[in-house]
């Protein structure tokens, strides 16, 4: 699609007294095909032609009458806008010799040139279970690392573990008076949360037991070795039980670095500040005013002598750019956090480091419940891994009810439910909060990761019964499609690529996933209108290409969701 885009700048540009960039730009797509394949808005114009849009777009439309591009066969004017149409004889060449030729790399670009984004992610908090909660940290992650790394960059994936703080002297305490060896080593997060639950209902009769566990973490934070053994121990296991839940997810982490990787690089951050000045002693806690920036002081140190988040952070940001020497660093974390990474980012620019702008906050709403929020200290949580675990047994129960003759049934119920799982978070816009609904978790009607990996299975099927499943290239067959159903579906793969551009862009999988709910639903609509097993021969190969590029992209686009794509369903 870009070559169409640049081909209209490049015929635009001089009648619009624009530049090419500017003219590609403005382009839209119409909301009919009648409309045309590509539009230019003249509402651009008005001001600087003091004339109405519409008259704007008619005098362009005659200028171009009767005048046809490389690609494209005639502009016409309607309304406001100068529409294009294009010559279907060659888009479908183009169109189709792309995805046959670049096949698994269709949609993929060298953008990114090799340099390196680093990406935050997922950061669970150790001694309590993997909660939904961490779901969307979780998948729109890793969903920007596949897309990012299509793009050409070189990602670094990061779990920036909740591994340090004063919950972990209420562990100890917890563990000391009520643990049970034998119960931790059958189910040891369950059993660590239960202990971390108890030990807040105990604290609420009993105030010493906060000192008591304020005295542990001070020990631990001394190097003391019974503190940091235990320590070790549930950071350990806790660990273990989620790289279960990762490796049913297909999830990665090149670095596990949680918040106590950063510990001995905490006073470096605080003599930085100090050296330059930005620093002041508030109430005898250390911190950086940033009123000039209209928000509230950052605050470094307390007055007991204790570092906080965002000093980790700080660390942890000069850590990675000098371990990676990253072109971005993205912290996919909640929107309730934006503050946090404003005042971080502001402190870095303020010591001088010119990267700064490039550690970039990619915030997302929350998951809510119609009963409140989770509550971790009064044992109110979704375990991620119940969710999963119920979304496969529900794929395998249709399975058996639906086709209980298919092969691999097993796989197949995994990928079905957890595309469920994963596509029901990422087709959300990010920055909205998602509604928690076990009835949604588990529809596989409608706009769901089933629906397209249904139409992929539904293609393989079609190819399997045509005896080929990678159709031979024919020009004169790619270039012969010309039924509205076959020219939607051409156009709908031809923008692919560009929608991973935007989700890259933007940082927003769900540009991507949406694309793929209308791949699947143009797919349907020319199913049902255009038999593709005829036995014309010429239409039979026509159809047989374009149906085989259907499959490629929805295998390729859900690849860059971390979503399989079965073969049968």
């Amino acid at each position: 699609m870009d070559r169409y885009k640049k081909e209209i700048g490049r015929v635009l540009a001089p009648l619009v007294e624009l530049e090419e960039g500017q003219v590609i730009e403005l382009l839209e797509e119409p909301p009919e095909p009648e409309m045309g394949d590509l539009a230019f808005p003249c509402f651009v114009l008005a001001s600087r032609r003091k004339q109405p849009p519409a008259q704007i777009a008619a005098a362009l439309g005659e200028a171009l009458a009767g005048r046809r591009g490389a690609i494209w066969e005639k502009a016409s004017a309607r309304g406001p806008y100068l529409n294009f149409y294009f010559d279907y004889p060659a888009f479908g060449r183009d169109v189709l010799g792309a995805i046959s030729k670049l096949g698994p790399d269709y949609g993929k670009t060298d953008r990114g040139g090799g340099e390196v984004v680093v990406i935050d992610y997922s950061s669970p908090n150790i001694c309590k279970p993997f909660g939904i909660g961490h779901i969307r940290s979780t998948v729109i992650g890793h969903a920007l690392s596949l897309i990012l790394e299509a793009q050409g960059y070189r990602c670094i994936g990061i779990n920036h573990l909740g591994d340090w703080g004063t919950q972990f002297g209420k562990m100890i305490v917890a563990y000391q008076r009520w643990g049970d060896d034998r119960e931790l080593k059958e189910d040891p997060v369950n059993h660590l949360y239960h202990l971390y639950v108890r030990f807040h209902r105990e604290a609420e009769a009993d105030g010493a037991l906060e000192e008591e566990a304020r005295l542990w973490f001070k020990r631990l934070e001394n190097g003391e070795e019974e503190a940091v053994a235990l320590w070790e121990l549930f950071r350990r296991l806790s660990l273990e039980n989620y790289e279960q839940i990762y490796a049913l997810l297909g999830i990665s982490f090149h670095h596990h670095h949680g918040e106590s990787h950063y510990n001995d690089m905490l006073d470096e951050i605080i003599r930085l500040v100090q050296e330059k000045g930005i620093a002041v002693e508030s109430e005898g806690a250390l911190i950086v005013d940033l009123d000039k920036d209209n928000l509230p002081p950052a605050m470094l140190r307390k007055k007991d002598g204790a570092t906080l988040y965002l000093t980790r952070d700080l660390a942890a940001a000069q850590y990675r750019k000098r371990t990676f020497n990253f072109a971005k660093a993205l912290y996919v974390v909640g929107a309730e956090q934006t503050l946090h990474f404003q005042q971080m980012v502001r402190v870095l620019e303020l010591l001088g480091f010119p990267w700064a702008r490039d550690c970039i906050h990619v915030p997302f709403g929350l998951i809510r419940f119609k009963d409140g929020r989770m509550s971790t200290r009064e044992g109110k949580m979704i375990l991620l891994e119940d969710v999963l675990k119920r979304s496969i047994n529900l794929a395998r129960e249709i399975i058996e009810e639906k086709n209980p003759t298919l092969a691999h049934k097993e796989s197949v119920a995994e990928a079905v439910g957890l595309g469920a799982v994963r596509f029901g978070d990422l087709s959300n816009d990010r920055i909205k909060d998602v509604e928690f609904d076990w009835e949604k978790v588990l529809d596989f009607s409608g706009e769901t990761a089933a629906y397209i990996q249904y139409a992929h299975a539904r293609i393989c099927s079609i190819l399997r019964r045509a005896g080929c499943a990678e159709p031979s290239w024919s020009e004169e067959a790619a270039a012969s499609l010309g039924q509205e159903e076959e020219k939607a579906l051409l156009k709908t793969l031809a923008f692919f690529p560009g929608k991973i551009s935007a989700s890259a862009e933007s940082y927003r999988p769900s540009i991507l996933a949406r694309h793929l709910i209308e791949v699947a639903r143009d797919f349907n609509r020319f199913y049902h209108e255009c038999p593709v097993l005829v036995e014309d021969e010429k239409l039979r190969r026509a159809r047989l290409l374009l149906v085989a590029a259907v499959r490629r992209v929805l295998k390729n686009g859900l690849a860059l969701l971390g979503i399989a794509a079965p073969e049968e369903m």
